[in-house]
């Protein structure tokens, strides 16, 4: 059976949710192929490189989880997102200088934050906070907006919040940071996220990549 491996390097662990997506996305294109996708969870070292040290974190990435494809996350988080992009391709010049076998790269770099990706499906983040059946009046952002929000970690927690039902102790003991990574495995279908320029470039740059692959 043909197979694709692949590697998530992100940000942060919270941003392990891609998978879900990279899986959807890979399986749009790669329909006969079994996707066989890892986190490179680097906390586990005995001295993890910092976040900002990403030539090392990368290096590291792909000798711990060797694949055929890499993807590394970054948010924007307010800055250009080109400006991610450059500094992920200079952080693979740096190690290929010192004979690094580099698989190929694929950057993910939401506009702002990830979790704007997760906030169009009502239904999902209802199941993700425990209470499908809610009555709650919940509000999405505009979808339109959804690449310009100032913080959508914070929309999406209270979101997560208000769906649960709870209320005073109960709300108190919630966690909205271990909802957020149930909310992929309710959703069946990403093709909502196409309108996003950030997530059309994934995905083109996705199709570009894997298109020279010869999988076995």
């Amino acid at each position: 059976m043909n197979q694709l491996k692949y590697t998530l390097l992100s940000d942060g662990s919270s941003n392990k949710v891609l998978l879900s997506i990279i899986d959807w996305l890979l399986q749009q294109y790669l329909p006969q192929t079994a996707i066989d996708g890892e986190w490179a969870d680097l906390r586990r070292l005995p001295n993890p490189p910092p976040r900002s040290n990403i030539p090392e974190r990368i290096k590291l990435s792909i000798e711990l989880h060797p694949c055929d494809l890499l993807f590394i996350h970054r948010d924007a988080e307010g800055d250009i997102p080109d400006q991610r992009i450059c500094e992920v391709n200079e952080a693979i010049k740096t190690i290929k200088t010192a004979h690094v076998q580099v698989p190929p790269t694929v950057c993910i770099v939401p506009v702002r934050m990830l979790e704007a990706w997760f906030l169009f499906d009502l239904n999902a983040i209802r199941r993700a906070a425990g209470n499908p059946s809610g009555t709650q009046s919940l509000t999405l952002p505009s979808f339109d907006t959804l690449e310009n929000l100032p913080n959508p970690k914070e929309i999406l927690h209270k979101l997560l919040r208000d769906a649960s039902g709870f209320h005073g102790r109960r709300l108190n003991s919630f966690n909205p940071r271990s909802a957020f990574h149930l909310i992929p495995g309710f959703i069946e279908d990403f093709g909502r996220l196409r309108d996003l320029t950030a997530f059309q470039k994934l995905e083109s740059d996705i199709r570009k990549t894997i298109s020279s692959f010869r999988l076995a």
